[in-house]
């Protein structure tokens, strides 16, 4: 597992560097007040953010939820790549962007369909086991693949590409939070490197289903 950072995932960090984090709660309905929606750069567009310099995937070999052993850079190599992270008890933000991806992906044809991976990493590994990933995952599109892990590997590889991910804790009143960047990253079949990335405010079906059908052939939204 390489750790160090390299020139392209400090871009990654300069494209991100003024989002938010999202603070997801659970507990008793979840920690409301501190699941906040990441925050869009000043004059942003809706949509995708295009990036000026394209970075790799993350250099990650984790668990996936029938308990094998998965390498990410090996296993969506030339494939249309959407990686998020993020972790099953989040209360609102984490099934939200992956039921907004589920709806846009169901209209693109079953060729489209084929080539399209979309990989969930857990930021809350304790809790997402193999198992439990797994049914969460199956409930937004049973295609999406879920890793699980060593939380400083995924840690470690979440930086890589400009996502903080921190340690989850709990709170006085038992709610455990868990704080993840909320970015969705999109890597080309073209080349493996990720030119194009969306903010939590700018995920809807609407914005996807129009995008994806660019993103599978490995062109810019």
């Amino acid at each position: 597992m390489r750790t160090t950072r390299t020139a392209a995932a400090a871009v990654a960090f300069a494209a991100a560097a003024t989002l938010a984090l999202a603070g997801c709660g659970s507990g008793d309905g979840g920690d409301k007040a501190a699941d906040k929606p990441a925050k869009v750069e000043k004059g942003q567009h809706k949509g995708a953010t295009v990036l000026d310099e394209p970075f790799a995937k993350p250099d990650l070999t984790l668990t996936d939820t029938h308990g094998k052993s998965y390498d990410l850079i090996k296993e969506t190599k030339g494939r249309p790549t959407l990686l998020y992270f993020g972790y099953t008890h989040c209360p609102d933000i984490c099934p939200l962007t992956m039921s907004n991806i589920s709806v846009a992906k169901s209209k693109l044809s079953p060729e489209q369909k084929k080539k399209l991976r979309v990989v969930f990493v857990t930021t809350d590994p304790k809790r997402d086991t193999p198992k439990e990933l797994g049914k969460w995952l199956h409930g937004q599109d049973p295609s999406f693949t879920g890793l699980t892990g060593d939380f400083d590997t995924i840690q470690a590889g979440a930086r890589s590409v400009g996502v903080s991910v921190e340690p989850s804790y709990k709170k006085k009143n038992g709610d455990i939070v868990s704080t993840h960047g909320a970015q969705l990253l999109v890597f080309s079949p073209k080349d493996d490197k990720a030119h194009v990335l969306y903010t939590e405010d700018n995920t809807g079906p609407e914005i996807l289903r129009k995008d994806l059908p660019k993103i599978v052939e490995g062109k810019n939204p």
